[in-house]
């Protein structure tokens, strides 16, 4: 198809409007086959005509022109014409669709010699009679011109030369006979004539070719519509004014089972609801579609269930309401794609981002989610509820001595004996490692935390037999109840956590409870709080840079700039350690802003290609000036920002209310790309993955460990994660490489972009630098 448009007066030259010339545009064939067809359409009125005017000649001259040249001049006139129309019929009905401009210039060529005839008329009469006698022949002429200006102006060379021929032959006459103000009049008419011939020949030329390229463009549509629907993917669909089917897709039809015509005039909702139809037991999204066509809005991306033959499916509808040109409105035209497999497959993933892989028990997420509800719940009712966690001891050993496979199907016993003492009134869930924890909706009493406890370490400490080993192991129990020890789910479970600390500093296998003071913890963190308050001023901290290389080429793509501090006294102190310490305290706001600019400056020096990726907590995301910071480090380092990815953890949807996905927005106007860390170990909220636009979603090293011991879960994992990244236009970066086997099993997986100790350990600005061929005379020119 060709994408030309229409000729303008500037894209169509006069030239190829008299047919001297074609222009390059497809189609143009058609055009001048168009123009030879108006131009014989009117040959009868034509012949008509010149009989009417060789009539009223012949009857005026009969006496004034010696009759061998009247009839002399009638027989080349008559057998011209003969010979004209007959050639004129039989090209009309070969009905050509297409011609050349030669073809065309055969009637120009004819109408030179018919204009020819009629001009030498006047000539002929000049030498035998006086003005009194031209006035007829003026009159025919002035009737036959303007006939032929008006009706045959398709092909303006051909008719115009008429219109000179007979003209002119006129307007010599005049001038002879000394009638020069009549002579010029004819001169001026003829002119005249020739201007609206060309005026007209163009308008109809263009009107032809943009007919004949609309004609091409709609067959064209039509064509991509059936393929379209051919193909198996979407279809169209319609309503009238009343929001009845109309024009009823064959593949919609059969999406239904049933024949196109059943559904013609069929009320659309009725189709879609189903079984629900009588019922009025509408879904939440076909109750929406039914607003929109109500109110005649438009819509798009509207995912609706439909039942067919007792089998849920799902649909994805986008459609806008059609007006005629009075703005009546005349139903909705739309298109709608079956998306049941998507569905299911983000079904089947939020599942797995839910539940543990290995020993299918839910995960952090839905353990926190769990106690969440049940301190809503203890709030609501003035009541209590419990948190539990627990710890394997001495599990590392089991692994270190018989392997990880075994010390995975020892996980997957422990999960099924805690499993087997839980009631309806409590959730057990894996955090991560060999960390479990109990959500107890509703305590009673909080001595049962102890109880169940108890009973759990009873449970866990009896000897397993795994494949023909007798392995032993015990469980560290800390308890918290909820609200007393904490009012919110992070202050819970932190409670729990230090009871946790205690009964494994006891010894191990025995229950702790959180108590109000630990003075030991306490005395800690106060000291690293102290010691981060002052850290910036002594400039204390540092900036690691990580490689992110790509999968397949090894280049390296990026770095990940990671946070490291040394304190005089505490020597280096782990960022597990001081961040979590810094989130609380406040203070990540100051130091992260600190890690963001320092991270851009050496950036800046690095070669266009290589990014740098910083990580954000929640708390920055949350500072109603962190924009403004990214703009500033942006603006004094020189850094593009399409260079800066920001790295954020799952746990920033987590609060409603606190304003970090409109920060993300803001940032992603910038060209700031936005990286999602962690995926799957935490809060996994997937809605967020098509609701932010991520560029890259980082998939945790627990899945590569896992995958790397062939654990089929962590397998299937990174394999939807992958393909759930793909369909979002997103990439995917695997952390904790560190061996080749498990750099190939993650690019057969199809991961983009890898990092992990395989490529690199986290090092020195200087290094990172070398690395990259930046030496430090490239850096001070930069």
């Amino acid at each position: 198809m060709s994408n030309a448009a229409p000729p303008s007066e500037t894209e169509l030259s006069w030239l190829a409007v008299l047919g001297l010339t074609d222009p390059k545009l497809t189609g143009w064939g058609e055009v001048r086959a168009a123009q030879l067809d108006a131009y014989h359409c009117y040959g009868l009125i034509r012949t008509s005509l010149s009989i009417m005017s060789i009539w009223v000649l012949f009857v005026t001259y009969y006496n004034s022109i010696p009759h061998p040249k009247l009839y002399g001049w009638l027989g080349v006139l008559l057998v011209f014409s003969i010979g004209r129309e007959y050639i004129s019929r039989k090209r009309q009905k070969l009905m050509l669709s297409s011609i050349t401009s030669a073809a065309l210039h055969i009637e120009t060529y004819t109408s030179i010699v018919w204009g020819a005839i009629w001009g030498g008329l006047p000539l002929m009469l000049v030498h035998q009679g006086n003005t009194d006698q031209l006035l007829p022949l003026w009159a025919v002429f002035a009737v036959m011109m303007g006939g032929a200006a008006f009706a045959q102006s398709a092909i303006p060379i051909a008719t115009s030369a008429v219109i000179i021929m007979m003209g002119g032959g006129l307007g010599a006459a005049m001038f002879q006979l000394h009638e020069t103000l009549t002579a010029l009049i004819t001169v001026g008419f003829t002119l005249l004539l020739i201007l609206v011939v060309m005026r007209t020949g163009r308008d109809f030329i263009e009107h032809k070719y943009a007919s004949q390229d609309l004609h091409e463009k709609t067959a064209v549509v039509s064509m991509l519509l059936r393929e379209y629907e051919d193909e198996g993917g979407d279809w169209m669909w319609a309503t009238d004014a009343t929001r009845c089917l109309t024009h009823v897709s064959p593949r919609f039809a059969h999406l239904l089972g049933v024949d196109p015509d059943a559904l013609e005039s069929k009320p659309l909702l009725q189709i879609l609801a189903g079984p629900t139809w009588e019922a009025g037991n509408f879904s939440a999204s076909l109750r929406e579609l039914s607003g929109k066509l109500r109110n005649r809005e438009a819509f798009s991306d509207l995912i609706v269930p439909v039942i067919v033959n007792d089998q849920e499916f799902w649909w994805e509808l986008s459609a806008s309401p059609r007006f005629d040109e009075r703005g009546v409105f005349q139903g909705f035209r739309g298109v709608g794609s079956d998306v049941s497999h998507q569905q299911r497959t983000a079904a089947k993933i939020n599942r797995m981002a839910s539940f543990d892989t290995l020993t299918g028990l839910p995960n952090r997420l839905q353990v926190n989610e769990s106690l969440a509800q049940a301190m809503n719940e203890a709030k609501r009712w003035n009541g209590r509820c419990g948190f539990i966690m627990l710890d394997l001891d001495r599990f590392k050993a089991v692994n270190d001595t018989v392997g990880h496979p075994i010390g995975d199907k020892l996980l997957t016993e422990v999960a099924g004996r805690l499993s087997s003492i839980m009631t309806a009134n409590e959730l057990c869930g894996r955090l991560g490692g060999d960390e479990f924890a109990i959500v107890v909706k509703d305590l009673r009493d909080p001595a049962y935390l102890t109880r169940l406890g108890e009973k759990v370490i009873e449970t866990l400490s009896a000897q397993y037999e795994i494949d023909q080993l007798t392995l032993f192991i015990g469980c560290s129990v800390g308890t918290a109840v909820g609200l007393r020890d904490g009012r919110s789910v992070e202050m819970l479970v932190r409670a729990a956590d230090l009871a946790l600390y205690k009964s494994k500093d006891a010894g191990g296998n025995v229950v702790r409870a959180f108590e109000s003071q630990h003075h030991a913890e306490a005395e800690e963190r106060r000291v690293l709080e102290l010691a981060l308050r002052k850290a910036l001023e002594l400039q204390e901290f540092s900036l690691h840079y990580q490689p992110v290389v790509n999968a397949k080429t090894g280049n390296v793509e990026s770095f990940e700039a990671l946070l490291r501090w040394t304190n005089a006294e505490l020597g280096v102190v782990s960022p597990a350690k001081f961040i979590p310490i810094a989130e609380d305290a406040r203070l990540i706001t100051g130091i992260g802003e600190w890690a963001l600019r320092t991270a851009c400056m050496e950036a800046a020096q690095w070669p266009s290609r290589v990014r740098i990726a910083v990580n954000v907590s929640a708390e920055q995301l949350t500072h109603m000036n962190f924009v403004n910071t990214v703009v500033s480090a942006l603006s004094q380092s020189g850094l593009p920002p399409q260079r800066l990815e920001l790295e954020v953890t799952e746990s920033v949807f987590m609060n409603e209310g606190t304003n970090a996905v409109q920060t993300l927005e803001k940032i992603l106007a910038l060209g700031v790309r936005l990286a999602l860390d962690d995926f799957g170990t935490g809060y996994s909220s997937l809605g967020y993955l098509s609701k932010t636009k991520f560029s890259t979603i980082k998939v945790d090293r627990s899945f590569v460990q896992g995958a790397s011991r062939n654990l089929a879960e962590c397998i299937a994992i990174i394999r939807a994660v992958v393909a759930l990244a793909e369909s979002l236009g997103m990439s995917t970066t695997a952390e904790g490489v560190e061996t080749d086997d498990e750099c190939a099993m993650i690019n057969a997986l199809g991961c983009r972009k890898i990092q992990g100790y395989l490529f690199g350990r986290p090092m020195p600005a200087a290094e990172a630098r070398k690395l990259l061929g930046v030496n430090d005379t490239q850096r001070q020119v930069a």
